[in-house]
């Protein structure tokens, strides 16, 4: 049996906790508030986040269950091979490989479009052509591209780098979210009086809630990075839990923030009737000034740089997983021969990457939001697994290698399990508030049709590996065994 690749231990608690918090802020925290609010209102968002945010660490007690048991590289392709074999594995890690690139890809040209806002002059230069209503510029795709191409020198040169950047993004951009806050809530005319409305007059506030509820798969995806990362943890990965649970807890607080911020600026149905393209950046720059906007714009950056870091890691960790287990080509579980990172991989997310921008924004956010299957598919898997390895008391069936005596654990992995389906059916079913536009659809079967090609041509390889082989290529053991039990 040929030698397992494995990647150097290098991240510290603090860095992954960065990892998860900051790919779970992005831009849309920035950037979304009057868009939310026009659906919700205030306090429509901030409740649904908040039910968001529990219903996502009902999800995380599978995934610090799984990370400690399995730290690996993979994340859930490897939870779902553990539960229910190769081909499952094959499914999960094609649909969180294009949510990956697709978050990647869709922060760069967040960038550009915050750019566009404070320097018009400079992004609508290079005219090209227009997609879906969506001007598209040279400058905007070259300033989307030398950012993903600085991001991916820096993973190249290694996770100890990445990793203390990212854990210093989220200091600034905690720091700037709380300054800019505070400073709208001290201004005269300003502060929680302009939220008399909680929600919108045309909704109920069970609709409202439901709508935000509906989104938490996206708001909060990136706490899902930690797995992907698990194989370079410096530190026991028995910390995976808490880390991830404290960063869920740091991203509902910080979206709650960025909401009132913005609310409590000026009568919130007002400003949501004003149709900005960028409401908050409006509303902030009208009370305090091109300070408070560069306040805003700094803590944007932060979400921004946060995100994209924290994908192409999980990116390039997720194709080299996959290549280590030979379903995809072997190039991607390659080594640099001096950073020991899987340089291909990320090589390959930054340019495909690159090429979103040229189809303008409009069509990039299509493929996002059709993203979001792939990724409660995946919490799916996680908390499917954990269910299969949890058990309510030893029976006939109970493996003491491979099983937890955990009814509780069971239960939440249950809940889990059900809050998956519940986010699935949102976005699937006609008329739910989340339901996919036409053309997320079409962009979803374009994926699953490219999928059942891709696996069709790679069964046959796929099938004839021997299980133990497989076992050993995915988790560092010929048989799947459940470490460091309680």
């Amino acid at each position: 049996m040929e030698n397992r690749t494995t990647l150097k231990k290098s991240l510290k608690p603090q860095w992954v906790w960065a990892i998860a918090l900051g790919s779970s802020i992005g831009w849309g925290a920035f950037v979304q508030p009057t868009n939310w609010m026009s659906t919700a209102g205030p306090l429509g968002v901030i409740i649904g986040f908040l039910i968001g945010a529990l219903l996502m660490m009902l999800i995380a007690v599978s995934y610090g269950f799984l990370i400690k048991s399995f730290p690996v590289s993979g994340g859930e392709f490897a939870y779902a091979f553990i539960s229910l074999g190769r081909t499952h594995a094959f499914v999960s890690g094609w649909f969180l490989t294009l949510g990956y690139i697709c978050i990647v890809a869709l922060n760069a040209s967040a960038f550009a479009l915050m750019i566009k806002f404070v320097f018009p002059a400079v992004i609508e230069n290079l005219y090209l052509y227009e997609i879906a209503g969506w001007e598209v510029y040279g400058m905007e795709i070259l300033i989307a591209s030398i950012l993903l191409g600085f991001f991916g020198f820096m993973n190249i040169r290694g996770a100890g780098i990445t990793g203390r950047a990212q854990f210093y993004f989220c200091l600034v951009m905690i720091a700037s979210i709380v300054t800019v806050t505070l400073m709208v809530g001290a201004q005269p005319g300003a502060g929680l009086g302009n939220i008399d409305a909680y929600f919108p007059a045309e909704t109920t506030a069970f609709a409202a809630i439901i709508s935000i509820v509906a989104i938490a798969p996206w708001a909060y995806v990136g706490f899902d990075n930690v797995p992907q990362a698990a194989e370079e943890f410096k530190f026991s990965s028995k910390k995976a839990f808490s880390l991830i649970i404290f960063a869920i807890l740091a991203a509902a607080i910080l979206y709650s923030m960025m909401i009132l911020a913005t609310a409590m600026t000026q009568p919130w149905e007002a400003l949501v009737a004003e149709g900005h393209a960028w409401g908050t950046g409006v509303a902030i720059q009208e009370l305090l000034g091109t300070f408070g906007l560069v306040l805003l714009v700094v803590a944007l950056s932060m979400g921004i740089f946060t995100g994209l870091n924290g994908f192409i890691i999980s990116t390039s960790r997720l194709l080299f997983a996959m290549s280590r287990a030979k379903i995809i080509p072997g190039a991607f579980s390659k080594l640099h021969s001096k950073y020991e990172t899987p340089y291909l991989g990320i090589i390959f997310a930054v340019i495909v990457s690159m090429i979103a921008p040229w189809f303008g924004r409009e069509a990039l956010v299509w493929v996002v939001d059709m993203s979001s299957i792939g990724v409660t598919i995946a919490y799916f898997y996680t908390c499917y697994t954990a269910f299969t390895l949890f058990k309510s008391s030893k029976g006939s069936d109970f493996n003491p290698q491979k099983h937890v005596v955990a009814p509780g654990k069971k239960t939440f992995a249950l809940l889990g399990m059900v809050a998956s389906l519940t986010f699935l059916a949102l976005l699937l079913i006609p008329g739910s508030p989340a339901f996919l536009g036409i053309e997320s659809r079409i962009a979803l079967i374009a994926w699953v049709v490219l999928g059942l090609i891709f696996y069709f041509m790679k069964r046959k390889e796929l099938n004839d590996i021997p299980e133990e082989e497989l076992n050993y290529l995915i988790t560092g053991s010929e048989e799947i065994k459940v470490k460091n039990r309680e």
